[in-house]
């Protein structure tokens, strides 16, 4: 072959190396944090080396391909770095982010911030400066504590939500101020801001909280991630109908309402289910509970049969363009048992009765599983995974629940059903390799519900419309369970990690410990599923047949987050963040002293000393006078990797 004439090969060596910047350019989507843009987000977690997201991907499926820890070696694992969070003050509820050998995250009171990835240095924090009397007695809008699910990225910028309902953008590089917005109405005691933001298009997608302190009407908006300016809202429930409604869907949904709701607000908080599909470009919202719990409250008395109150309790299909709803699927119509749906959402693609399905799965805290066509919202199964009271089942081809007669209460019949929460907000993963689902979840609960006759509210005090004193009223018992039934170990608690089969609708295996709430789970690439439990305790389990693999003490003995995992310099990693700090006051405290709590506020169950410790808002109550603070280990951020040199905590 003839050799190339000298004078172009300038030229020659100058297209070798172009050709391997494309190629370099095609493979490796981040070179830094400004390359976190809509394209990187869509192939977020195909390799697992970052962390770009909330879920690692827009499925939420919190699944990575990295192996290097397997199900061989993970017994080898070992703590090489951690890194003091703060004082604490609640549960450690986000996942961290990693971009290009930085750990980005959030802790309590809304403190962003960087850390060297590799060596636990700090980069940056970011204190918003929240003023912490909100989470006292009387004034708290803070449901349920002190905690934040998450910050997000996007090109350069860091976004943060604030408890006190402000949205921020920090530079990730300095952790300085970009803007700060209020997402929140201002001044509003019932509004708060927990949930993960996730950006869409140049958008930040986020909810509220706060539907237990009425007034309150949820609703979920879009902002631009340059400037804060909000793009669209969506309220999940309608508003007063003597006013225009918003949009079309609010107008129907207004149908499904009666009484003066609107004096309530109506509920429907939106904090932490999401997921978004950029093929059928729509985003999942799962919306929360009415306001207040109890529907004869809520509607008002001899509203029979129930009115199903859209939307409660529902995924929300939503184009994020615009904010205009596609379909909606309602898991519990009329709901009076807390039966919100913001749980976990999860995309993947199911092989079902000889059928590719593009599905969307959630585990309901109302106790059955559920797989949905996410392009049209139709029901595909629902099965029970906890024994299950309030209802017989999910019909199949309307789509909602057989509710027992007898689940239903007023303030002269109150009831005892199951579920309190199959699952509630720790985190689940999906292994496409597997094929299986993994939640955690409590293994049996129940709770008892009976109406108040004499609703009241204060802004500021969360109130759920019930008489929880004992004896307030007899208690139905509905006549059969459904769902399967688990021997736990004694002593064990009922906690546990599930792992469910979607598409036979069945349990493959389950290992106790856990709980419905903190803590979380991961699956990864080297057939493991690691999970984090409420004791503080780092676990790792085989994906397939659940043996358990590796039981690490953290050092922390509550208040842990979801785990997730990166590679750096060609090395895996494990991080959680766990640790509460000390709690004061909160969610359930007991009023100040003269105060006389409203009926039907936690305040007042407090008080009567009928608050059970399922009850949703039973966390926290005021110590008794003299009590020394609680010895405690600060909150941390842990790293973990194979054969560290580091010994174990």
């Amino acid at each position: 072959m003839r050799a190339p004439d000298r004078k172009w090969l300038p030229f020659l060596v100058l297209g070798t190396l172009l050709g391997s910047w494309i190629t370099g350019a095609q493979t490796r989507l981040i070179d830094d944090v400004d390359d976190v843009d809509d394209r990187a987000l869509r192939n977020a977690g195909k390799t697992g080396e970052e962390w770009l997201t909330n879920g690692i991907n827009y499925a939420e499926q919190r699944f990575s391909p990295l192996k290097q820890i397997d199900s061989t070696n993970v017994g080898r694992l070992g703590l090489v770095w951690s890194y003091d969070l703060g004082d604490g003050g609640g549960q450690q509820s986000a996942t961290p982010l990693v971009v290009d050998g930085v750990i980005y995250a959030i802790t309590n009171w809304s403190i962003a911030f960087a850390v060297d990835a590799r060596t636990g240095k700090e980069l940056w924090r970011f204190d918003p400066g929240v003023d912490r009397t909100i989470n006292t007695p009387g004034t708290d809008r803070l449901c349920c504590g002190v905690m934040n699910r998450g910050v997000a990225i996007y090109e350069g910028k860091v976004i943060v939500p604030v408890n006190d309902g402000r949205l921020i953008a920090l530079d990730a590089v300095s952790g300085k101020l970009r803007w700060s917005v209020q997402a929140t109405p201002a001044g509003d005691v019932a509004y708060s801001l927990t949930m993960a933001p996730r950006i869409v298009k140049g958008k930040i997608i986020i909810g509220n909280a706060g539907a237990e302190f009425p007034p309150y009407r949820g609703y979920f908006s879009a902002f631009d991630v340059d400037n804060g300016r909000e793009l669209w809202r969506f309220y999940v429930v309608p508003g007063d109908p003597s006013k225009k409604f918003e949009n079309r869907a609010l107008e129907r949904a207004a149908r499904t309402w009666t009484g003066e709701w609107w004096k309530f607000g109506g509920g429907g908080s939106v904090w932490d289910g999401f997921a978004y599909d950029p093929e059928a470009n729509l985003i999942y919202v799962g919306t929360g509970n009415g306001t207040p719990w109890s529907y004869e409250v809520r509607q008002g008395k001899g509203h029979d049969p129930h009115l199903d109150n859209l939307y409660i309790c529902s995924i929300l299909a939503v184009n994020p363009d615009n904010g205009e709803l596609k379909w909606h699927y309602q898991f519990t119509p009329a709901d009076e048992w807390d039966y919100d749906a913001t749980q976990h959402l999860i995309l993947a693609e199911l092989r079902i009765n000889e059928r590719d399905r593009k599905v969307v799965m959630q585990a309901n805290k109302n106790g059955f599983f559920y797989v949905l066509d996410r392009i049209n919202g139709e029901l595909i199964s629902a099965e029970p995974f906890v024994p299950v009271s309030w209802a017989t089942g999910i019909d199949k081809k309307t789509g909602r629940p057989m509710v027992v007669p007898e689940a239903y209460y007023t303030s002269t019949r109150g009831v005892t059903v199951a579920p309190v929460q199959g699952h509630g907000a720790s985190p689940m993963a999906f292994s496409p390799i597997t094929g299986l689902v993994y939640f955690p979840g409590l293994a049996t609960s129940t709770f008892s519900f009976t109406a108040t006759d004499n609703f009241q509210f204060t802004p500021g005090n969360q109130t759920f419309g019930l008489n929880m004193a004992r004896g307030a009223a007899p208690l139905a018992v509905p006549p059969t369970t459904i769902g399967p039934v688990r021997q736990m170990p004694e002593g064990r608690g009922r906690g546990m990690l599930s792992a469910w089969d979607p598409v036979a609708q069945k349990e493959r295996w389950f290992q106790p410990g856990g709980g419905s709430n903190g803590g979380g789970a991961l699956a990864t690439g080297g057939n493991l599923v690691f999970q984090a439990l409420n004791d503080g305790r780092l676990v790792a389990y085989r994906a397939d047949t659940g043996d358990k693999l590796l039981d690490i003490a953290t050092g922390q003995s509550s208040g842990m987050g979801p785990p997730m995992t990166y590679m750096l310099d060609g090395r895996q990693y494990v991080a959680v963040m766990g640790g509460q700090g000390t709690v004061v006051g909160g969610r359930g405290a007991i009023a100040p002293p003269g105060a006389a709590p409203a009926p039907g506020t936690a305040a007042a169950a407090s008080a009567a000393g009928a608050l059970p410790a399922t009850a949703p808002a039973a966390a926290g109550t005021a110590p008794a006078p003299g009590t020394p603070p609680p010895t405690t280990v600060p909150p941390r951020l842990y790293v973990y990797a194979l054969d560290s040199s580091t010994p174990r905590p």
